[in-house]
């Protein structure tokens, strides 16, 4: 007998995990959401399983350039992982729900690590386009918070505490790996606001002021749904231009996925060395 699409949220999440469940052989630990230009990653994993999200109940499509749209079962050294070829924005006309609910599948599937990964602009004049920036906290620009509504206790608390998004113990894995293979990874403060316009100068300053280093339009809903939840949460940002008036030319979504492409084989090199190192934790 087909089974019912369930309609309550955590069903709906646990749902679509039996489905992804029924393709891998493997108990899944390590979830990686790969942003713009920096899919090409999962292309790579060892015994791979693609599944296009039309395939994966509740789902949503990916629209943006850059973004495969596809969750990729694989390994990175013998540890099996959940890999994001593209996420979903509200930008793109979701809602919030739809926005994290890859976020809750993940969890329910047994994630308990999850890495978050973007395409960036720098505000601070020491990440230079093609850097990588590690994620040390955030700021929720976006209007507002992805746990608004019922809370369901199956997945989290009412209030959960945000004091440490971004794992310490994950970012001193990121630096010491980085260190060895030769990239600098600084950590610095992710701004998030809705998109899709780029921003303006003045509202670069704004957000300099307020102490950011990078600005993104992504990552920070599923981070605290990632919390929420009790995931622990790596993030890191790919500089792949220079904000709004930090230098003196327009932005373009071409130049974001040219960098990204510039700097897949250092970001690939760094996520093969770090991956495996977050089931040790």
């Amino acid at each position: 007998m087909e089974e019912l699409a369930p309609t309550n949220l955590y069903e709906r999440a646990a749902h679509a995990a039996r489905v992804i469940r029924a393709r891998c052989k493997d108990e899944v630990r390590v979830g990686l959401v790969l942003g713009s230009g920096l899919g090409a990653f999962a292309d790579d994993l060892e015994d791979s399983v693609a599944l296009p999200y039309a395939e994966i109940p509740g789902f949503a499509r990916s629209t943006v350039e850059g973004h495969a749209g596809r969750l990729v079962l694989g390994k990175v050294d013998g540890v099996p992982l959940a890999a994001m070829q593209g996420r979903f924005h509200y930008y793109e006309g979701y809602d919030w729900g739809d926005v994290i609910f890859p976020v809750r599948v993940l969890g329910v599937l047994g994630v308990r690590a999850l890495v978050l990964t973007n395409a960036a602009g720098g505000l601070n004049n020491s990440l230079k386009q093609g850097s990588l920036m590690l994620i040390s906290d955030h700021l929720n620009l976006m209007g507002a918070n992805p746990l608004r509504g019922a809370n369901d206790e199956r997945f989290g608390p009412r209030f959960p505490d945000l004091s440490e998004v971004y794992d310490k113990e994950f970012q001193e894995i990121a630096i010491q790996e980085a260190r060895a293979i030769g990239i600098e990874l600084r950590r610095g403060i992710y701004a998030a606001l809705t998109g899709p316009s780029y921003e303006t100068p003045a509202e670069i300053r704004m957000l300099r002021a307020a102490g950011a280093d990078a600005v993104g339009m992504s990552t920070v809903p599923e981070a605290i749904v990632a919390r929420h939840m009790g995931l622990k949460v790596l993030g890191i940002s790919c500089i792949t231009n220079m904000a709004a008036g930090v230098l003196d030319k327009p932005i373009d979504h071409a130049e974001v996925i040219k960098t990204g492409a510039r700097v897949r084989e250092k970001f690939a090199e760094l996520l093969r060395r770090v991956l495996p190192k977050l089931v040790t934790t």
